[in-house]
């Protein structure tokens, strides 16, 4: 009988001896495997799906008569279906870091702290630092490689169909959901959300703060873009035609100035009776526009991505700090 059992001790080597991933690795893939899961098949059909709506786009295009016919002449129906699919994903992808922050950030620590897992976790023979540094670094790769991909996949699709749609590189639906800033806004969100959670130390409650915070932090974020790089100036007669560097540059502000550079707010006169006589009075003689160029898009993502990521490198820093200290 002894000959046909195998003992425990055997039985645990050899199961041991079949895992690819031991240690710690193996214990963050098991207690988040649900994050796992849905992060994979989020990449995975959301990489698909772009690359599916970007064949039929251009499928369209190139059906109408693009490139050879300026993509403003064509059909509306077909710019119509074109924007909207761009739309439609590009929606989606903004609540990525928002889901991040809240499904993955906030409960992380404070999850295990509510069941009692931090406790168990430092009666074992694994350093409370190591642990909590294994915890972080599983949640920002996860963010990292699962937005990496899905932005990398979603800017590779604008650049091949920008002509047909709407939205400029500076509007968020471009901005924000291409590389490199949606992987900053996700890293920055799940930061927030594991500095909250180990404050507030209870799942469901640090979610619901996460939410709130990391919404309101990215409507800032969205509207502090425009201050990172100097708008430049350009101007051309009033009533004339924009200029070619306008063609593909994205407006910030317009104004009406004199020939010598003088400048006045965009409605002056406009509202006067005798319109003309008073723009002569004041030697209003051009339109003015402040304006980004496409050359400094890398340049305003690129800063963003900076700032984001710094930030939630200290969120992270103290957050590791203050779990170390306080009490399980």
């Amino acid at each position: 009988m002894s000959t046909l059992t195998r003992t425990p001790a055997s039985q645990d080597r050899t199961y041991a001896s079949r895992r690819r991933v031991r240690g710690l690795a193996w214990l963050m893939a098991r207690q988040h495997r649900a994050p796992l899961i849905a992060c994979g098949a989020a990449t995975v059909i959301g990489a698909l799906w772009m690359i599916h709506e970007r064949s039929v786009a251009l499928d369209a295009l190139h059906a109408a008569g693009w490139p050879a016919k300026p993509a403003d002449t064509l059909g509306g129906d077909t710019l119509h279906r074109i924007d909207t699919a761009f739309f439609d994903v590009a929606r989606y992808l903004g609540y990525l870091p928002l889901l991040f922050g809240v499904f993955v950030g906030a409960p992380l620590i404070a999850s295990d702290h509510e069941s009692g897992t931090a406790r168990l976790v430092s009666t074992q023979s694994v350093p409370r630092l190591r642990w909590l540094l294994w915890k972080a670094g599983f949640a920002l790769a996860l963010a990292v490689v699962t937005t990496g991909v899905l932005g990398g996949v979603f800017g590779w699709w604008w650049r091949s169909v920008r002509p047909a749609v709407s939205s400029t590189w500076f509007d968020g639906t471009v901005f924000g959901n291409s590389l490199p800033v949606l992987t900053a806004l996700a890293v920055f969100t799940t930061c927030l959300g594991i500095l909250i959670g180990v404050l507030v130390r209870r799942a469901v409650a640090a979610m619901v703060v996460t939410f709130f915070t990391s919404a309101g932090a990215l409507l800032v974020a969205d509207r502090f873009k425009a201050r990172l790089a100097t708008p430049r100036r350009v101007a051309f007669p009033l009533g004339g035609h924009h200029p070619a560097v306008l063609a593909h540059g994205v407006q910030v502000d317009q104004w009406v100035g004199t020939a010598s550079g003088k400048v006045y707010g965009w409605g002056t006169c406009m509202n006067d009776e005798a319109a003309e006589a008073c723009r002569a009075r004041l030697g209003i003689v051009n339109s003015v526009w402040d304006y980004f160029g496409d050359d400094q898009m890398a340049t305003i993502q690129w800063t963003a991505t900076g700032l984001l990521l710094g930030a939630g490198a200290l969120m992270v820093a103290l957050a590791v700090w203050r779990a170390r200290r306080q009490a399980l």
